[in-house]
């Protein structure tokens, strides 16, 4: 529980110092802490997925092996253990709103939900392709922290989305965790311009990352017990 509370504050105090204190970064008038903050809640979530379920198959390869089960609970768990560190942070969240006076944007609150099944779907369907391929090629233990590092900077959680000129977002909504960002943030804070087409980029991209993943898994399963 404490390592719920501690990784998220740590990143938000070091993104406070670089990209407010020191870069300065405009972030729609909201303060940095709670902007950061409010974006590293599903980021958080799908980096549990990503690390934990990438792993989930060969962690649990006695089980695989010895014992019949539909393999897809493996990485659905990693996903629902993201789930109580999220919940477990967004308290945090609500003291540092309660804090610096920031009220939630109560008429899009309502959304939140949407945009946490999308926040699930992405990291579901990144961890249903990870961990399959866990099982052939361990190297993907290796790639994961460059995997992960390189993906928060394409992602806008320590930035504003519309700091980035209007001819580049379209490339950087490919990446379905910014529809998940901004949608965070404009559910929660009211930042941004709302629901648009980077947003439904973004929605298209994570469903195909999850409709792939789940084909990709089911047609390795047979697979596991003799590979892994």
């Amino acid at each position: 529980m404490a390592w719920a509370v501690v990784q998220p504050v740590m990143t938000m105090l070091v993104f406070t110092f670089l990209f407010d204190r020191v870069a300065k970064l405009p972030t729609d008038g909201i303060p940095y802490e709670v902007f950061s903050f409010t974006a590293l809640l599903p980021w958080g979530l799908f980096v549990t997925a990503l690390n934990q379920g990438s792993r989930s198959l060969v962690a649990h390869h006695n089980m695989v092996t010895k014992i019949y089960f539909p393999r897809l609970i493996l990485p659905i768990s990693s996903v629902l253990a993201g789930l109580v560190d999220f919940l477990i942070a967004f308290f945090i969240l609500i003291g540092l709103m309660l804090y610096f006076g920031v009220m939630p944007a109560w008429q899009y609150v309502w959304t939140l939900p949407l945009f946490l099944l999308l926040a699930i779907m992405t990291a579901l369907g990144v961890a249903l392709w990870l961990s399959a391929i866990n099982v052939k090629y361990r190297d993907v233990n290796h790639a994961l922290p460059f995997l992960t590092q390189f993906w928060l900077f394409a992602t806008p959680v320590a930035y504003s989305f519309s700091t980035i000129p209007e001819n580049l977002q379209i490339f950087l909504s490919l990446n379905p965790m910014t529809g998940v960002v901004n949608g965070f943030r404009w559910a929660l804070l009211g930042a941004g311009s709302g629901p648009d087409t980077t947003l439904w980029v973004s929605v298209v991209i994570s469903m195909l990352i999850f409709i792939s993943g789940l084909f990709y898994f089911r047609s390795m399963e047979k697979t596991f017990a003799d590979t892994i």
